[in-house]
């Protein structure tokens, strides 16, 4: 019986993932490309202008020898971050967001308007309108493409499960056509997700891992990514490499995070909600502090081989690869309840409940020995150290916003 069961719940996971991969792509074909008379992307500057091609093209100046990078979701919390760290070092960065309402996009403009006085042009824009991502392409000759937009949140797909398959399917197709279609061919870096490992109950995770049994809609898109990524190398040379997050945290983080709305709550004195399994087992995760993501990122980015491809035809064989970046140390979200507390300086009024069956999963733990030999990764940030540094940064941005003084 149990045997009969096992082979079911195969089968039913493999039909939820094909069937999600097949939703995205009549979605992708139907909607990918936008009316020709696209909004402004600017609210000055209309795209394709002389005056929003000189802003392009001087935010994709780099310095001699250095890379020219596409970043989409530019103005997000990853985004933003590396964004930021390339155009230190040297390199042409021109970001690229929809600033959708998912979460307040006052914070995404805010981290817009950094990125701008340091030089980056953050274009708003859908990484789905195929005539935006041809011009920048025509525009600029970018040498690597930073794919980070893209639809997050376990949770929120029961509530919109569209908008996942419009970003994480149809808008990853969109960028992979622009990308195989370019000349030369940019290499890629993007972002997976932790979440592919879904219910698998080997720890710590690693790359050679089944994630063929995702637990959300999420984890599934983001698998039905890696299975496209995959299609896109092998048909047209594309160098992709794939980046499964696990847990990011920090300061200018995503206010849908546990760790930031937990903050927002505790000094309000509302009650949250904390999440625990069966015998009472804590749910745990694996938390990564964000300067440690830069730093994958950046050495995913600089080990990347050239795409083999030209205009669309391959001509050999390319590199294709994943990695786990995580901080290889999960703790419980207790623990992490308890550190905001002391830094706080506040007890919280917990709410203590059993693990809803939306999409969550218990626990997060990764293996990162592929990363550490291929470019040296190696996370340097404990949880203590990296939520000091996101309370400071939240106390110190939340009480300008609210006496409405310039935060800049």
């Amino acid at each position: 019986m149990d045997k009969h069961r096992s082979r079911w719940t195969y089968s039913f996971t493999k039909l939820i993932f094909w069937t999600t991969l097949f939703a995205g792509t009549i979605l992708f074909v139907c909607f990918h490309s936008p009316p020709s008379d696209s909004p402004s992307i600017h609210p000055k500057m209309k795209w394709g202008s002389p005056q929003w091609e000189k802003r392009v093209k001087s935010s994709a100046r780099s310095r001699s020898g250095h890379f020219t990078v596409l970043v989409t979701g530019a103005a997000g919390f990853v985004g933003s971050h590396v964004s930021a760290a390339l155009k230190r070092r040297g390199d042409g960065v021109v970001g690229l967001d929809n600033f959708n309402s998912y979460y307040d996009p006052s914070l995404k403009r805010a981290r817009q308007k950094l990125l701008e006085r340091n030089g980056i042009f953050v274009i708003e824009g859908d990484i789905n309108d195929r005539h935006l991502l041809e011009k920048l392409f025509d525009v600029v000759a970018f040498t690597h493409v930073m794919h980070l937009a893209a639809q997050a949140g376990v949770r929120y797909a029961m509530k919109n499960p569209g908008s996942y398959i419009h970003s994480n399917i149809a808008g990853l197709v969109s960028v992979f056509e622009a990308c195989k279609s370019a000349n030369p061919q940019p290499a890629i870096v993007w972002a997976s997700s932790s979440s592919v490992y879904g219910l698998n109950s080997k720890v710590p995770f690693s790359e050679k891992d089944r994630t063929d049994q995702p637990a959300s809609l999420y984890a599934a898109t983001k698998k039905a990514g890696e299975e496209i990524a995959h299609t896109y190398n092998h048909i047209y040379g594309l160098s992709i490499t794939g980046l499964r997050f696990f847990t990011v945290y920090g300061p200018w983080g995503r206010p849908d995070m546990a760790y930031f709305f937990f903050t927002k709550d505790i000094l309000k004195g509302k009650s949250i909600n904390v999440f625990e399994g069966s015998n009472n087992k804590s749910v745990a995760r694996d938390f990564t502090y964000i300067d440690d993501i830069v730093k994958g990122c950046l050495g995913a980015l600089d080990t990347a081989e050239k795409s083999t491809g030209s205009g669309g035809k391959k001509k050999g064989n390319a590199q294709l690869r994943v990695f786990n970046l995580g901080n290889t140390s999960p703790v419980p979200v207790t623990k992490l309840v308890s550190i905001l507390e002391k830094l706080l300086k506040v007890k919280a009024k917990k709410n203590v409940l059993p693990l809803p069956r939306n999409g969550d999963v218990m626990f997060t733990h990764a293996n990162i020995s592929y990363a550490h030999k291929e470019f040296g990764y190696k996370p340097t940030t404990n949880l203590q150290m990296g939520l000091q540094k996101f309370v400071n940064w939240y106390l110190d941005y939340y009480s300008v916003s609210e006496k409405k003084k310039s935060f800049w």
